[in-house]
C-alpha cells in the first residue's frame, strides 16, 4: 500500500488510528492524508480537520455492450470496494466504529475529547473531524 502523508502535520490521534485501520484493509491500494483548511485553535478548544483520499485496488470484469445492435463483450476495470463497503468495514473495527455521516462520495468521522495537561485546571477541548474521499473524484465545494 502506498501512503502519502506529506500534506499532513500529524495532528489528530483519531486520524492516526484511522490510517492504521485502513492499512489493514486489503482492498485499499493507496492513501493520501492532508490537513483541511478549516483547522483552527483558540483559547479553550482546538478544531482539527483532516482529509483522507483513498484509492481502491481494481479487478477486471466482463461487460456486455451493444455496438451497432450486435452484443459485444469487453473487459472493464472496477474497484474492489466502494465507500459504503469501506464504512461497513471500518465500523467493524473497535477503535474506529461507524462513520457519523456517509454518502456515495464521502465518509465523515467527528470525535471530541477533553485534554487536561498537568498543572492546569481547565484544559482544552479537542474536536477532530476526518473526511474520507475517493482519490480522483470531483471536488465537492
Amino acid at each position: 500500500m502506498d501512503i502519502d502523508t506529506s500534506g499532513w502535520t500529524k495532528e489528530g490521534t483519531f486520524t492516526a488510528t484511522l490510517i492504521e485501520a485502513l492499512k489493514a484493509i486489503d482492498a485499499v491500494a493507496s492513501l493520501r492524508v492532508e490537513d483541511a483548511p478549516s483547522s483552527r485553535a483558540d483559547a479553550g478548544y482546538a478544531f482539527i480537520s483532516n482529509e483522507v483520499f483513498v484509492r481502491f485496488q481494481t479487478h477486471n470484469r466482463w461487460e456486455t455492450v451493444r455496438r451497432f445492435g450486435i452484443p459485444w463483450r469487453r473487459i472493464v476495470q472496477a474497484d474492489r470496494m466502494t465507500l459504503e463497503e469501506l464504512g461497513r468495514a471500518l465500523g467493524a473495527i473497535e477503535n474506529v466504529g461507524q462513520p457519523d455521516f456517509g454518502d456515495a462520495g464521502m465518509l465523515q468521522y467527528l470525535r471530541a475529547e477533553r485534554i487536561v495537561p498537568p498543572y492546569q485546571t481547565k484544559g482544552i477541548k479537542v474536536v477532530e473531524m476526518v473526511r474520507i474521499y475517493l482519490a480522483g473524484a470531483q471536488s465537492r465545494q
